[in-house]
């Protein structure tokens, strides 16, 4: 094949021969050089058959930041190639630059680097690396079929994790927990705590809790100390049906919900609390469970990072029919949904009471801003500005609404704003881990 500098050699010795007398001889000779050069030149340039790949580098990636991949290009063959390499990747994995030169002598290898930039989470595939050996002269190239890139390309994954922006309070909400955790072992045995240790008395500890059996066989006074209930089962459910595209700021409604998921799922596994994870919506599409504790929480992570959002109706009864499989032990479910009304009353509200008898639950929806903004009316508000008021106003009556029934149903509701939103559900559950309601 020929390149453009083929197409500029010809448009420079082209146009003199039309001034000799014979100009469509003297044309088809210039034509016939150029082409004799290009072909020439073809065959000088070095064979693609000699070339191997290899990928190094990272291998996941928080959305928001960016990942570098390299390629190793190394020439086996004996002749010298200079290459055009063009490193593809899907789109979103925002790769760049994606063409490098290089000029590999007999059994050099050189390295180039691909920088990832994605826009969305989940996996981001390298699709093909496209190799392209030129001649000395850069009038024609080689460049091999399709399948014989896609044979030659080494495969590469990068996996995207979620965006975390609540890993900015995280420090608070563990300061908290700590505190829970004292406060817990000061205030003595109540619901929810278990036998700690034994320690001396000290002055103002409760006499109650003196083990006068101990503080025998010691010949002082020992108390005994309680802490929190360890090994508590916490489920997050994540629906990821048509409702959580809904974009809520600059993005879907899914990703607030993976964040507050992420921001509970830490704290419950420092709190040493057993998180499974359950995303679904006519089918399920992640399922993580079992394992240790602290260790599981990478696998968690992994799981919430490849799930979108779902052009489908959320099937709540598969939520029914998973907690019925388990075991009978009380857990804190959390459900990350969209409080609406007909998903509400069609999907959630005919099998909450039977969850709630069994299980502590939390219905947690994120409330879109942009809603309570225009149910605010401007001082110099028009027809327009009136009647997007009356819909909010109505939107917004609704999901109270909503609210009211499924607290009547037994369920605790958090309803906020995005930027509020995985505070408000890790207060929650550091409220219940400090009442012992777990």
């Amino acid at each position: 094949m020929v390149t453009r500098r083929f197409a500029l050699l010809l448009a420079l010795g082209l146009p003199a021969p039309i001034l000799l007398p014979q100009p469509w001889l003297a044309l088809g000779a210039v034509f016939g050089f150029a082409l004799l050069l290009a072909l020439l030149d073809a065959a000088a340039a070095g064979p693609l058959t000699g070339i191997r790949l290899d990928r190094a580098g990272e291998r996941t990636v928080w959305l928001g930041g960016s990942a570098t991949v390299t390629l190793a290009v190394a020439n086996a063959g004996g002749r010298t190639v200079r290459l055009r390499l063009r490193d593809s990747w899907v789109p979103s994995a925002g790769a760049g630059p994606l063409y490098h030169r290089l000029t590999l002598t007999p059994g050099a290898a050189k390295t180039v680097a691909t920088v990832l930039t994605p826009t969305r989470h989940g996996d981001r595939p390298a699709v093909r690396v496209t190799l392209r050996s030129s001649g000395p002269l850069g009038l024609a190239y080689r460049q091999r079929r399709q399948a014989f890139n896609d044979k030659s390309t080494p495969p590469w994954t990068l996996r995207v994790l979620p965006r975390f922006p609540s890993r900015r309070i995280l420090p608070e909400k563990l300061a908290r927990l700590r505190v829970v955790d004292g406060s817990a072992v000061t205030r003595g045995r109540g619901h929810g705590t278990e036998f700690d240790n034994l320690r001396e008395y000290v002055i103002g500890d409760d006499v109650r809790s003196i083990d006068w059996r101990a503080s025998a066989r010691a010949h002082d006074v020992v108390v005994r100390t309680w802490r929190p209930e360890r090994d508590r089962r916490v489920f997050c459910v994540l629906d990821t049906g048509r409702t959580s595209a809904v974009r809520i700021g600059d993005a879907p409604r899914l990703d607030a919900c993976i964040d507050a998921a992420l921001l509970l799922s830490v704290l419950a596994t420092r709190a040493d609390d057993r998180v499974d994870l359950l995303a679904l919506d006519s089918a399920v599409r992640a399922r993580v469970e079992g394992g240790g504790h602290r260790s599981k929480l990478g696998r968690l992570i992994n799981g919430m990072a490849s799930l979108h959002p779902e052009l489908a109706e959320t099937d709540f009864t598969l939520l029914g029919q998973e907690m019925l499989r388990r075991d009978r032990k009380r857990a804190l479910l959390v459900i990350f949904t969209a409080l609406d009304t007909a998903p509400m009353i069609a999907g959630l509200l005919p099998i909450l009471p039977k969850l709630a008898t069994r299980h502590k639950v939390i219905v947690a929806g994120v409330r879109d801003p942009i809603v309570t903004r225009l149910a605010e009316l401007p001082a110099d508000a028009g027809a327009t500005d009136v009647h997007q008021a009356a819909a909010a106003h109505r939107v917004l009556a609704e999901r109270d609404r909503v609210r009211d029934v499924l607290a009547h149903s037994g369920a605790t509701v958090v309803d906020a704003d995005a930027g509020d939103f995985a505070a408000r559900v890790a207060d929650v559950y550091l409220l219940l881990k400090a009442s012992g309601r777990l």
